[in-house]
């Protein structure tokens, strides 16, 4: 890949980390024990509440974000390898059959890590 691509991609990766930390921000703090961990918090809701209507409501919302945070997370994750394979020289190849990853599939998800024959795949790769 030439280096236009190469920095079209990388400033498209970099663009959408800072909104991917936005939304990790508006749904929970970082935890400084578990490096580029979140936690969740409950939202806007009103913490003197006691009603078992009001708890259930926080607790839920505390649920729905701890879930959202977790895919969010693996998001964050797929950027930050992306730019580092970017420094590495390795962008924009398939980690399945180490073919070149179609250039409209990396405009679609520059984070892809697969080809679009590994598509399906690409799920079950681990971190």
């Amino acid at each position: 890949m030439d280096h236009v691509k190469l920095a079209h991609f990388k400033k498209r990766l970099e663009e959408e980390r800072k909104l991917v930390e936005q939304e990790l921000k508006s749904l929970g703090v970082q935890d400084e024990h578990t490096p580029g961990g979140w936690d969740a918090t409950p939202g806007d809701i009103d913490d003197t509440a006691t009603e078992p209507d009001e708890l259930a409501d926080r607790i839920e919302e505390l649920e729905g974000n701890e879930g959202e945070i977790k895919e969010i997370g693996a998001q964050k994750r797929n950027i930050e390898r992306a730019l580092a394979k970017i420094e590495e020289g390795a962008y924009g190849v398939c980690e399945i059959s180490g073919h070149p990853i179609e250039e409209d599939r990396l405009e679609a998800n520059p984070s892809a890590r697969t080809c679009k024959a590994h598509i399906d795949d690409e799920s079950r790769l681990t971190d």
